[in-house]
C-alpha cells in the first residue's frame, strides 16, 4: 500500500519499517517506490546517495530519538532520586519504542548483517552512548556494582530479549526480561 509523501521526513519512518522488515541489502528500490508511492527520481532526489544515504537517515532518525528519550535523561537526573527516575522513564521509553519486544531494533540488525562495516561507527556510537549514559545515572542512584559492567548486562539483556521474543513469538518473554533487568537496577536505599 503506498503512501502519500511530500518531503524527505515523511519516507524516514517508511524506510525504517523496510529495513526493519527486509534488511539493507533486501530492501530494494522497486520496494522503497512501491511502498512511498514515489518513483527513482524521486527517491534520488530526496536521497543523492541512495540507498546508503537512505540508511543513514534512519540510523540519525533513530539516533536522535535516543538521544532525546534516552541518553539525555540518563544524564540529567543529576541527585539521587532523580537518577532512578531517569533509569525507570528508560525502561518505560524502550519496552514503548519496541513494543514489548515486537518491533526489531534496526542498529543491532545492521550490526549483524553485511552492512555493519558501512555503518560500524554509528552503530558502535549509538551503544556506547547508551552504555556509558545508563553507567553514570546508574552511579549517581547510588547503585554498589560496578556500573559500566552493569549497563552492558542491561543493553545485552535488551537485545537479546527482543530477539528471543520475536523467535518465540511472546513479548511476555521481552516484558519479563524489562522487569527483571529493571530489578536488577535497583540501587539500595
Amino acid at each position: 500500500m503506498a503512501r502519500q509523501v511530500a518531503e524527505r521526513a515523511d519516507v524516514v519512518p517508511v524506510l525504517a519499517e523496510l529495513f526493519r522488515e527486509h534488511g539493507y541489502e533486501g530492501t530494494s528500490l522497486a520496494l522503497i517506490g512501491a511502498r512511498t508511492g514515489l518513483g527513482k527520481g524521486s527517491l534520488y532526489h530526496f536521497f543523492p546517495g541512495g540507498k546508503e544515504e537512505m540508511a543513514a537517515a534512519v540510523l540519525a532518525d533513530i539516533d536522535g530519538w535516543f538521544e532525546r528519550e534516552i541518553y539525555a535523561p540518563l544524564r540529567g537526573g543529576e541527585d539521587r532520586e532523580g537518577a532512578r527516575a531517569s533509569v525507570d522513564a528508560m525502561f518505560a521509553n524502550v519496552d514503548a519504542y519496541f513494543r514489548s519486544g515486537r518491533r526489531s531494533c534496526l542498529i543491532g540488525a545492521f550490526a549483524l548483517g553485511h552492512t555493519r562495516g558501512r555503518f560500524a561507527v554509528l552503530i558502535d556510537d549509538y551503544f556506547w552512548r547508551w552504555q556509558m549514559a545508563l553507567a553514570g545515572a546508574l552511579a549517581r542512584a547510588g547503585h554498589p556494582a560496578p556500573t559500566t559492567d552493569l549497563a552492558e548486562e542491561v543493553l545485552i539483556g535488551i537485545q537479546g530479549a527482543i530477539v528471543l521474543a520475536q523467535a518465540r513469538d511472546d513479548e511476555e518473554v521481552f516484558r519479563r526480561e524489562i522487569a527483571r533487568l529493571r530489578r536488577r537496577c535497583e540501587a539500595p536505599g
